[in-house]
């Protein structure tokens, strides 16, 4: 604990020392950076002992207690589950003897969405969590300090202080006031438009049949079904999931305004499944999972049925999440993300701004080249 007159900063263990509506009070409507969310990934321990993925959150409090500011924060042994990847400087690390790891983190955890890490609303509390996470680097002489998908307004903090930045893209979908699935069809080139239909029509000759639930409609029977497609498609890439099936069913308790389903079935019996979240202006694309292969099922469940639910609803923004270059021909278009990085080794830090430096030029050229294949219509670019 240290004090910056008029206000005390304090590393938090353990996330149940923190009131959730004062968290949530100086959170944004993103629901990833919600307290339910968090609390969620630590109860079910998704993160925690044994994880890797151990809670360091900063906080800061007023002369009267009060939280006025606060930074999720993770003290991690590895780089899994972080969607920037830092495998080769871990590795350039070891090739020299010094460890890169433990090492500091700022993101939500398996979860490359981007929004605000600085929990506050006055400018003086952001610069202050900034440096804060720098004091906590050279106190424990840790190797280096990430945050990962930051809001531009939260980066610009990180930036001011001498942070690097590393560029990245996602891809997102954009309802632009469609009344109807078709009307954003008829905004595609025509091959385009003709490969979707085809596809589509497969599926109703195999007798899928998609339906959406929503909050405290998924039951627990749901979820199991959810949960065993979710840890098959990690099977598939002979992986192991990172969230336990516990994690689920406290995010459908405790935000369950949030929550999207969509199930996918045949003679009334589920196939597959697919988790989003949501808030009032973003649909958020997040796990998906086949008991039973059918072609094109995963384009259908997890892209046209998304697309349709936020024009029923009236949401601007579908985001695909982190790669993916097929979703540009479902009618999404790249996007800009970031990441800043503090490296304490000064001989690091130099070469690895290098290195951003040189991937920055190469990631400047592949979104350009992304955005002159995105699928619309001339006119409706």
């Amino acid at each position: 604990m240290t004090s910056s007159a008029p206000y005390t900063v304090k590393v938090i263990t353990n996330i149940h020392a923190i009131d959730a509506d004062s968290w949530d009070a100086l959170s944004d409507d993103n629901p990833f950076i919600q307290y339910g969310f968090l609390s969620a990934l630590a109860d079910s321990h998704s993160v925690g002992e044994g994880t890797g993925w151990s809670c360091y959150f900063i906080v800061v409090l007023d002369v009267a207690s009060q939280l006025v500011g606060a930074l999720p924060l993770y003290l991690k042994t590895h780089s899994y589950g972080e969607y920037v990847f830092d495998w080769s400087w871990a590795e350039a690390y070891a090739r020299h003897g010094i460890p890169y790891y433990p090492k500091l983190v700022s993101a939500i955890p398996f979860t490359p969405v981007t929004c605000t890490k600085l929990l506050t609303h006055m400018p003086e509390i952001s610069r202050l969590l900034v440096s804060s996470i720098e004091s906590i680097l050279a106190q424990h002489q840790l190797s280096s300090a990430h945050v990962l998908f930051p809001s531009e307004t939260c980066g610009d903090y990180f930036a001011a202080s001498g942070w690097l930045k590393r560029d990245g893209v996602q891809f997102r979908w954009q309802n632009k006031r469609y009344t109807q699935w078709d009307d954003f069809l008829a905004t595609l080139s025509h091959d385009k438009r003709k490969k979707i239909r085809q596809e589509r029509k497969k599926l109703v000759d195999a007798g899928i049949q998609c339906k959406w639930l929503m909050g405290k409609d998924i039951t627990e029977k749901d979820w199991d079904f959810f949960y065993a497609c979710y840890c098959n498609t990690y099977a598939v890439h002979h992986s192991t999931p990172y969230l336990t099936r516990e994690f689920f069913s406290q995010i459908g308790q405790s935000m369950p305004q949030h929550i999207l389903l969509m199930m996918a079935e045949i003679d009334g019996h589920p196939v597959a499944a697919a988790l989003n979240i949501y808030n009032q202006t973003t649909l958020y694309g997040r796990y998906w999972g086949a008991l039973q292969y059918v072609p094109n099922l995963h384009f259908e469940l997890c892209y046209y049925q998304a697309q349709m639910f936020c024009i029923a609803n009236n949401i601007t923004y579908f985001e695909g999440g982190a790669q993916g270059e097929h979703k540009l021909a479902r009618g999404f278009e790249p996007r800009a993300t970031c990441s800043y990085h503090r490296i304490a080794h000064p001989e690091f830090s130099a070469a690895i701004e290098t290195f951003i430096q040189l991937e920055s030029g190469h990631m400047s050229a592949y979104t350009t080249e992304l955005e002159e294949r995105v699928p619309f219509k001339k006119s409706e670019k």
